[in-house]
């Protein structure tokens, strides 16, 4: 299961965690203005906004698993298993299958009021993009610097939500994850006061309880509640490297160890990969599981009036400095 943020600072910040039990090749990858889109049923898009983000590349066309584009928008796609309803083609709609949807929203929209326009006539299919890559079920937050919204296609429609807590995890849909907040109005940072009884000498035995109550298990509730609570009440300075330090620390309050989640009989699910994009700037920056060391990719160093893909394979490996 995955977890995606937004944040603002003096820039724009957006990314997400890929928590899975196996890993299917993904590269941050950089998509310029004149890479071919051939959309199944939506025709071809020759000219577009270039845009980077983390993707697995099969037969040449980037499956993207999170992106932003150069105009500031973001787009990421999480998990919706069991709720998550696709139908056929409709000839009197936008025919877009899920694998072609993140490319197709940011290729064409420059903010999320753009892609509201856009979603407003689109019908999203099943179609899977070969008999290897079956569909997956998904939702995905869309945000721009001034809002975020989730995008939701179950069986009674396709369904556009505001997001005001700029987090996305997966089940369940996401107006009960917002209401589910209501069970944890009474958090809060600060060192707690006794509310439970006046008939009871209840006091703080120590330092550091602010945010008692707030869960701690794996599921994908708890873990909305968890993002929700820290990037809300996240503090970091305007700087680069205290932003994308401070953003890195609110999805790892949400980080998967591999053997605490086990999935099937010998498998874990395990944060994959973190990333950590600056809309504004596109820059890429990202750590995998066995590599906390940030690494980046700059789209703007990259020749974006191009046609070709450019793939950056992950550093997986941990990368230890050594000061003696």
């Amino acid at each position: 299961m995955c977890t995606a943020a937004t944040y603002l600072t003096k820039d724009f910040y957006f990314g997400r965690t890929l928590d899975y039990e196996d890993s299917y090749g993904e590269e941050v990858t950089v998509t310029p203005r004149g890479y071919p889109f051939r959309f199944r049923r939506a025709g071809a898009l020759g000219r577009h906004y270039a845009m980077i983000g983390m993707a697995h590349v099969a037969e040449g066309y980037p499956l993207y698993y999170d992106a932003v584009n150069e105009k500031g928008l973001g787009m990421a796609g999480l998990n919706f298993v069991g709720n998550a309803a696709y139908g056929g083609e409709d000839p009197d709609r936008d025919n877009v299958a899920v694998f072609e949807f993140i490319p197709w929203i940011l290729g064409r929209c420059a903010c999320v009021g753009e892609a509201r326009a856009l979603l407003g006539r689109v019908n999203l299919t099943g179609e899977a993009f070969s008999a290897a890559l079956p569909t997956a079920q998904l939702h995905w937050l869309l945000a721009d610097r001034e809002e975020a919204v989730v995008v939701e296609c179950m069986a009674d429609g396709l369904h556009v939500h505001d997001n005001p807590v700029g987090v996305l995890t997966n089940n369940p849909p996401f107006p009960q994850q917002l209401f589910n907040l209501n069970n944890y109005m009474g958090l809060s940072p600060r060192q707690p006061e006794n509310c439970f009884s006046d008939r009871l000498d209840l006091s703080c035995y120590s330092r550091g309880m602010g945010g008692l109550g707030l869960p701690g298990d794996l599921s994908s509730q708890s873990r909305f509640v968890r993002a929700a609570f820290v990037r809300m009440n996240s503090r970091s300075g305007q700087s680069e490297g205290e932003s994308v330090s401070q953003f890195f620390h609110i999805l790892n309050s949400v980080d998967q160890q591999r053997g605490c989640c086990e999935v099937a009989d010998g498998a874990w699910e395990y944060t994959i990969y973190t990333s950590c994009c600056n809309v504004d700037r596109g820059v890429y920056y990202y750590t995998t599981y066995d590599n906390h060391q940030v690494s980046a990719v700059d789209m703007h160093r990259e020749n974006l009036d191009g046609a070709a893909l450019i793939r950056y394979p992950l550093v997986m490996g941990e990368q230890i400095r050594y000061q003696n």
